[in-house]
């Protein structure tokens, strides 16, 4: 399972990459500091789940090994990557892994963004999920609360870049769309 889940990662971070040449330029920029504490995280997060951390209470585990597990957390990486890489196809050009506005910024409300306002967070902290109930220890667990930690911060800033460059466009498709959770309002 173990080379299955770097097959799924790995093609994400190809995607990812190729997807990142065919973006706007940014119209507004967040600091490289401010960049940093987006990006930090996401790698400690990163090394728990897929290192050897030298902390034994860590790699105890929450949920008993088997190929149960493992299928279905490597299911919901694999769902979780899609979702996300769908995402990233609809917003095409108005993407950046940065807090910024592009050059002729377009609010998007299509696609799996009239499910939740923040698709590829949903579908990264899915991905991770699936990846700690694979691995199955507690190092997992603390990997996706880092995640999502550092992505709830991370679109608090986005939302108030949109809210402002949008106004009430983007106040209403908030009272409707979720932020993270599909149907959870």
């Amino acid at each position: 399972f173990v080379s299955l889940f770097v097959l799924m990662w790995g093609g994400w971070l190809i995607v990812w990459n190729v997807m990142a040449w065919r973006v706007k330029e940014a119209a507004q920029r967040e600091s490289a500091g401010s960049r940093f504490t987006h990006v930090a995280p996401l790698l400690v997060a990163a090394y728990l789940l897929a290192g050897r951390v030298p902390l034994p209470l860590l790699h105890d585990r929450f949920v008993p090994l088997s190929i149960w597990t493992a299928a279905l957390g490597a299911a919901l990486t694999f769902a979780g990557l899609a979702f996300a890489i769908w995402a990233r196809f609809i917003i095409a050009g108005n993407w950046s892994g940065y807090v910024e506005l592009k050059q002729d910024h377009e609010l998007i409300v299509g696609g799996p963004y009239a499910l939740v306002r923040h698709p590829i967070y949903t579908g990264l902290l899915l991905a991770f999920a699936g990846s700690a109930l694979a691995v199955g220890e507690w190092r997992g667990v603390l990997s996706v609360a880092i995640v999502a930690a550092s992505f709830w911060r991370k679109l608090r800033f986005e939302e108030a870049i949109m809210r402002r460059e949008f106004g009430d466009a983007y106040s209403q498709y908030a009272a409707r769309v979720p932020a993270l959770i599909p149907f959870v309002g």
